[in-house]
């Protein structure tokens, strides 16, 4: 189960990977900070073939449920519910006085997709990469708590 659990986690991220190498997707700061706990979670996962599987399988759904947390503030953004935490998914402000030169050195070397836009990956389903990662976020961590609280792990 935990093979399984840790494969299910690094998917999730592989995945959205993928969709930017030949789906031609460019992802957002948010995006990205999405990914993070799957990778986490996998290891984790991992670590439950040699400590405490109950442990490391809750720790692991735990952290997927993280990345499900992001992206309840992600479609938050996107729905323009909120505006975003992270302050590369705005756009730079000019401070009185700043020169030119000044505002280009503080622009990113490569343009980021606004966050407040949703990036749909199947056309006509109303459903943004952010709505998907939050099902998919919870049903994982679901799966990964209710293992962990099997007696046999």
């Amino acid at each position: 189960m935990p093979l399984l659990i840790a494969f299910l986690a690094a998917a999730a991220p592989l995945f959205a990977m993928a969709t930017e190498r030949w789906g031609g997707l460019n992802p957002c700061l948010l995006c990205l900070w999405q990914r993070w706990p799957y990778w986490v979670a996998a290891v984790l996962a991992l670590l439950a073939l040699v400590l405490p599987r109950r442990l490391m399988l809750g720790l692991a759904g735990v952290a997927v449920l993280a990345s499900g947390a992001f992206a309840v503030v992600h479609l938050g953004v996107e729905a323009r519910w909120w505006p975003s935490p992270l302050p590369g998914c705005m756009s730079p402000d000019a401070t009185p006085g700043q020169s030119i030169e000044d505002m280009m050195k503080s622009l990113a070397p490569h343009p980021a997709k606004p966050c407040d836009e949703p990036t749909f990956l199947i056309p006509g389903l109303p459903l943004s990469m952010a709505g998907m990662n939050l099902l998919y976020a919870l049903a994982l961590g679901g799966f990964a708590l209710s293992r962990a609280a099997r007696r046999e792990g």
